[in-house]
């Protein structure tokens, strides 16, 4: 089972990226989805996650507005549509597969993980 993240890149502040995570090895569709980050020295956040139909989705306050989160079981991605970037959007960006069908918060009800891609806003 593989998670494979990527989109990520460097951009101005103001601009725009769309991250995709495709899974491989298994089908998610019965799980819910999430993608998290990870700045340097500080902890693991969650960003977005995703129900298993699309029909919930949660963002953490700071990406509210500017994040989508969305999701196609059929090409088994999950998407992240990220807009207005901010410097402080920098981190490390992973999607993961939940241990349920719903759109979990934490990390830890996170199963499969992928490696990250690298997002880096510059002011």
């Amino acid at each position: 089972v593989q998670l494979q993240a990527s989109g990520g890149g460097s951009v101005q502040s103001g601009g725009s990226l769309r991250l995709s995570c495709t899974a491989s090895g298994r089908t998610f569709r019965n799980n819910g989805m999430g993608w998290f980050r990870q700045a340097p020295g500080k902890e693991r956040e969650t960003v977005a996650t995703i129900s298993w139909n699309g029909g919930t989705t949660y963002y953490t306050d700071s990406v509210k507005g500017r994040f989508t989160i969305s999701r196609d079981n059929a090409a088994n991605t999950v998407n992240l549509r990220m807009n207005s970037l901010k410097p402080e959007d920098t981190a490390v960006y992973y999607c993961a597969a939940g241990i349920h069908a719903g759109a979990s918060i934490s990390p830890q009800l996170y199963r499969y993980w992928g490696r990250g891609t690298l997002v880096t806003v510059s002011s």
